[in-house]
């Protein structure tokens, strides 16, 4: 293969390699000497991208299934395949060991396929191990979530949607994701937004609310969390078929990565008979009937029966895969897994440090354009205490003019007190020359001298008072000095510190600056497969054991059943849905996925195949 055209997603090659972009159903035949191969084009559809390719007219289904998973980077094949609507218009996996044109495909250009999960894990977070994977297997039930194939809780959906945008978005903030943000995204199933009386933004608030919390979790983490809250859903995982059994009752089987469970018609959410992967030694089908055979000898065969044989076919194929897979997960990991986890442990403390790396640059430019803003709040208050300052200079200067003024006064006052003194001096020097004169001018006299002392009080007074004034001036005058030379001496400290910083932002700027199953099999061409044998029959059923997500965090327990309390406020009761009433029903009893496995089980296979024989 030469390469990949990055633009169009399409492959394109040299020779007569399999591989090459057309644009016709049948393209120009490749010659050499000796023979001639037509080509015809080929669309396959993954979760997040569009391929193309050329494929010879006798291309196998494992060889585009190669190409495929060797396009996207994907090791982790076991669980997946290539899906189509067939010339009768059933979903059907295409089969790998058979050319594709022999295949009952519709004959459009081009071929249409699906890549999809075929098969599901038991615990994705042990189980997955490439991203990618991760991501293909977050995408495929996220859409079955969407579109109601897997029925969630409406308080459920919220939580699961808050994930949905850390995946895509990462961090909530604020000032870029405003308001009416998610107006346009498609976050929960129609049945949850159709069943409540809540406007848009009423969502969006209750989203964020959870969203916000999820900082700094790396956008694989929030598909990884989605998924372990998702898998945890009763219809997650699960291939539903219509059976009957001998009565002729009309039933549900449902194939999973744990086994098989019986379900009534009415109810695809909760199982009534559970049979591990463990306890089935046999699998065959003779046209519509299916026989499986239980590991306990004692036990008669577990017999049912499809409308269609090519049901049969494929409940056969995802009866070995799960199986298979079931087995795989109780046993060591082969060498190729082990190096597959390490790589993947290698690959992640990278992104990791790569990640803490990015938190430390944010976070130091956030620090830093915090101290710019405090550095500008802070030139904004000296410049504030500048004006003060320039008011106070002016105040201080004209406190200076008056304080002049006074004093001239003062001295004015003064000359003319030293004068008036200097007559009542002179007064009394005549008055004791002219002791001898008339005592009419002596009274007279007197009352010159008493009017000048009154004078010369009251201008004492008046000196004394201009004296106090100019003694306030002179305080003011040197308050107002004072709080000038801090206001100059604030300023050149801002101006440093401003230069400083500026420094300082400009770094930060810079920072920022094995096919179907491990043997490549199929299994669609036979009709019996021995599945169980003796030695393996007591391997251990962790699946009883569990508890969900939600269960064992109580923080977020307790928060589901506060919203959910909130949200049964706003419920339109006409619009409550069959599986929302067997949904409450099972939360009112207390059950959950895994507690209804383990009753499901409860008894020997021999009483659980006659509790199925007699169902109604």
């Amino acid at each position: 293969m030469d390469g990949w055209v990055g633009g169009s997603k399409k492959f394109f090659t040299t020779s007569r390699l399999l591989f090459e972009p057309v644009n016709e159903f049948f393209a120009d035949a490749i010659c050499n000497r000796d023979d001639c191969v037509l080509q015809v084009s080929v669309r396959v559809t993954t979760m997040d991208a569009e391929l193309e390719f050329a494929i010879q007219s006798n291309t196998t289904g494992k060889q585009l299934f190669d190409q495929v998973v060797k396009t996207i980077g994907l090791r982790e094949i076991w669980y997946f395949g290539l899906q189509y609507t067939d010339t009768k218009g059933y979903i059907t996996w295409l089969k790998l060991n058979k050319k594709i044109l022999n295949q009952e495909l519709k004959r459009e250009s081009p071929l249409q396929f699906k890549f999809r999960a075929k098969f599901y894990p038991e615990d994705v977070s042990e189980e997955i191990i490439q991203d990618v994977t991760l991501r293909l297997f977050y995408l495929q039930v996220k859409e079955a979530i969407l579109s109601d194939e897997i029925y969630c809780p409406p308080e459920t959906t919220v939580l699961l949607a808050s994930y949905a945008m850390q995946a895509r978005f990462g961090d909530y903030h604020p000032d870029v994701h405003k308001k009416g943000f998610l107006a346009n995204e498609r976050l929960m199933p129609e049945r949850v937004r159709e069943q409540y009386k809540l406007s848009s933004d009423q969502w969006e608030e209750k989203i964020v609310s959870w969203w916000s919390e999820h900082k700094c979790m790396m956008k694989e983490d929030a598909m990884g969390e989605y998924l372990k809250i998702a898998q945890d859903l009763e219809m997650y995982g699960v291939n539903y078929f219509e059976i009957r059994n001998k009565k002729g009752s009309e039933l549900w089987l449902g194939v999973d990565a744990l086994g098989l469970n019986i379900y009534e018609k009415a109810d695809r959410l909760t199982p009534k008979i559970g049979f591990p992967w463990s306890e089935i030694r046999n699998i065959s089908f003779n046209d519509k009937k299916f026989v499986i055979k239980p590991i306990d000898k004692k036990a008669r065969d577990f017999i049912f029966y499809v409308p269609r044989l090519r049901i049969n076919k494929r409940i056969l194929a995802l009866c070995m895969g799960n199986h298979e897979l079931y087995m795989r997960r109780r046993k060591p990991d082969t060498i190729e897994v082990q190096q597959m986890r390490a790589q993947a442990r290698e690959e992640r403390q990278q992104k990791v440090a790569e990640r803490e790396r990015l938190q430390r640059e944010i976070a130091a430019r956030e620090a830093a354009e915090k101290k710019q803003r405090e550095y500008e709040d802070r030139m904004l208050e000296m410049q504030e205490d500048m004006e003060r300052a320039k008011r106070d200079l002016t105040n201080a200067q004209d406190t200076i003019r008056r304080l002049e003024l006074s004093l001239k006064e003062l001295q004015q006052a003064q000359e003319n007190l030293a004068r008036r003194e200097e007559e009542v001096k002179h007064l009394g020097t005549r008055l004791a020359e002219e002791r001898e004169m008339e005592a009419s001018e002596k009274d007279k006299l007197e009352a010159e001298i008493r009017r000048r002392e009154a004078e010369i009080a009251a201008v004492r007074r008046e000196v004394s008072e201009k004296d106090a004034q100019t003694r306030r001036l002179q305080e003011e005058v040197e308050e107002a000095r004072r709080r000038q030379q801090e206001a100059s001496e604030a300023l050149l400290r801002a101006t440093t510190q401003a230069l400083h910083h500026n420094k300082a932002h400009n770094v930060f700027e810079h920072m920022e600056d094995n096919y179907a199953l491990s043997n490549g099999g199929d299994y669609s061409t036979l009709n019996e497969v021995e599945l169980t044998s003796d030695e393996y029959a007591n391997v251990p059923q962790w699946e009883v054991d569990r508890q969900t997500a939600i269960e064992r965090n109580q923080n977020i327990q307790t928060r589901l059943d506060a919203l959910n309390a909130d949200l049964e406020k706003m419920r339109d009761r006409d619009k409550v849905t069959e599986y929302d009433v067997l949904h409450m029903e099972n939360k009112r009893a207390g059950r959950d996925k895994y507690k209804t496995l383990r009753q499901i089980r409860a008894g020997n296979t021999q009483r659980r195949i006659d509790q199925f024989e007699n169902m109604v």
